[in-house]
């Protein structure tokens, strides 16, 4: 029997060293140099993120075929496993950029693939913490393949669980498109990057010096590329942004979001809530501020989670809360091109609507839209096929859409957001809207031609023209009269009218047409 102990020790023993080892990572001087540059561990990064002792590793003993040729890479330079967020689980994996530079092997990409098969099997999020410097080139084709199974992994798992990917060092060559495939994507400001050819391949086939910050760094993956929701200042920021984000979404399209109580009464009215629209249709004013009148309140924080704030800004979309329900807001942005739609707003807006939709999470329309951004640039760009997207992602989706229209619906605009034709469940105007095939600056010389030609003072009559044709043709009674909108509504009132269609449409079910998927727009 004392044989038998001492073996078992010595087994535990054995397993408890091994473990150890692995969890120095590259080694001291790597973990070092790692924290020297600004940026956490892996495994710090994992602890930073769950809650406290939440995780659960796997896969910590695997090694890579090529080992023997390049030394054994701990846990093969990624760690996966499971934990929580807020009480809630989550599967998570983060390359270790120590060991290797967390380059992607065969073993590396199986080892995320069965985590990512766990996810889709049981209903859990998916959290990737990317930091690497690409495949592992002395695994040759392997390593190729390890990302292949990723991509496919990615795209099985699109509307079945959310893909979170935060990149929090260099991201690049086929290695940015697993992230791509994910639902949100977060960059850290100095120490993330992403790109598919780095600045000395663009030197060495273009002849174009350019630094990695200024090619793919965190602001410039939002801003300009439209592919980063959110450039956090730190992983810290970064880390309580996706904890936040989270909180709004189910942990599968077999769930619904979790309804939280922030305390704000659903009756609540608001009767200076009108005063923040200006009378002038072409003086600008900022749209978050009604956001932030309308949805749920609560003390001290932000009411909402904006999504991609520096790119296609005359758009805006987000995520609050309405009487506890989690819903998507997608809302005009005076404040940025008049809030007009283009090629980068129909694509931000027409992803973000696909997202709520598989994702059971109730879509919300501000409108205050002049039209389709005019100019050859978003002609031969392709404004049409990217803003077809928008109808076609409003159109296919099945859960509750509500629209208000604060100020104007111009023309095909008025139905790319989300009109009665496209399957909103209510549709709303404050009594200051304009709703009209042509505004009226544009529609009056057409209309009264003759008379304007024929006037002896036309700039005077056309000011009263257009004064009629606003009172006469473009009211919102006139679309009412025709049941295009449900109600003429008083502004004080949005909130709890919003709240009241919102809950009268959460159990609708809608038949669709037999087919194995559409084929949106490109």
């Amino acid at each position: 029997m004392n044989d038998d102990n001492q073996v078992k020790e010595r087994q535990l023993a054995e397993l408890q060293e091994h473990r150890e080892k692995l969890k120095e990572m590259g080694g001291s001087d790597r973990v070092a140099a790692q924290n020297k540059r600004g940026k956490l561990t892996a495994r710090q990064r994992i602890d930073m993120l769950l809650d406290e002792s939440s995780f659960r590793e796997t896969g910590m003993f695997a090694k890579s075929r090529g080992a023997s040729s390049y030394g054994e890479v701990p846990a093969d330079a990624v760690i996966t496993g499971s934990g929580k967020i807020n009480g809630r689980r989550v599967y998570i994996y983060a390359q270790d950029f120590t060991s290797m530079g967390g380059t992607m092997s065969e073993m590396q990409g199986r080892k995320i693939c069965e985590l990512m098969d766990s996810a889709m099997r049981t209903g859990y999020p998916v959290i990737a913490l990317n930091d690497s410097g690409g495949a592992r080139i002395q695994d040759g084709v392997d390593s190729l393949s390890g990302y292949g199974q990723l991509f496919r992994r990615n795209t099985l798992a699109s509307g079945v669980v959310p893909q979170i990917c935060a990149i929090l060092g260099p991201t690049a060559g086929g290695g940015v498109y697993s992230p791509a495939l994910m639902d949100f994507i977060f960059m850290v400001k100095g120490i993330s990057f992403a790109f598919i050819t780095g600045p000395r391949v663009v030197k060495a086939a273009i002849g174009q010096d350019i630094g990695e910050e200024e090619l793919g760094g965190a602001v410039v993956a939002q801003r300009k590329a439209g592919v980063v929701c959110r450039s956090e200042n730190s992983e810290e920021e970064c880390f309580q942004s996706i904890r936040e984000l989270l909180s709004y979404l189910p942990s599968s399209n077999r769930e619904q979001p979790p309804r939280v109580d922030w305390g704000d009464a659903p009756e609540r009215t608001d009767p200076q809530l009108f005063d923040i629209v200006p009378d002038n249709l072409r003086r600008p004013y900022d749209i978050r501020k009604i956001i932030e009148r309308v949805f749920d309140q609560r003390d001290g924080q932000s009411n909402y989670f904006e999504l991609f704030p520096m790119f296609a800004t005359n758009i805006v979309t987000c995520f609050s809360r309405l009487n506890g329900y989690s819903v998507g807001i997608i809302a005009n942005q005076p404040m940025s091109k008049a809030g007009s739609l283009d090629i980068d707003a129909s694509d931000k807006a027409s992803r973000f609507i696909r997202f709520c939709d598989a994702f059971n999470i109730p879509v919300i329309n501000l409108v205050d839209v002049p039209g389709y951004l005019p100019g050859t640039d978003q002609e031969w760009g392709g404004i049409i096929r990217h803003g077809a997207k928008m109808l076609f992602a409003y159109s296919e989706a099945t859960v509750p859409k509500l629209t208000l229209t604060i100020r104007k619906g111009i023309g095909g605009s008025y139905l790319g957001m989300c009109s009665k034709d496209l399957g909103a469940d209510a549709v709303f105007c404050w009594p200051s809207t304009v709703l009209a095939v042509m505004d009226a600056e544009g529609a009056a010389p057409i209309i009264f031609r003759r008379e304007l030609e024929a006037a002896e003072n036309p700039e005077e009559l056309l000011q009263t023209k257009i004064t009629e044709y606003r009172e006469e043709f473009a009211n919102p009674y006139r679309a009412a009269e025709h049941l295009h909108i449900d109600d003429v509504i008083d502004p004080a009132e949005t909130r709890p009218r919003l709240i009241a269609a919102l809950e009268m449409a959460m159990g609708k079910v809608e038949e669709r047409p037999t087919r194995k998927h559409g084929i949106i727009p490109t």
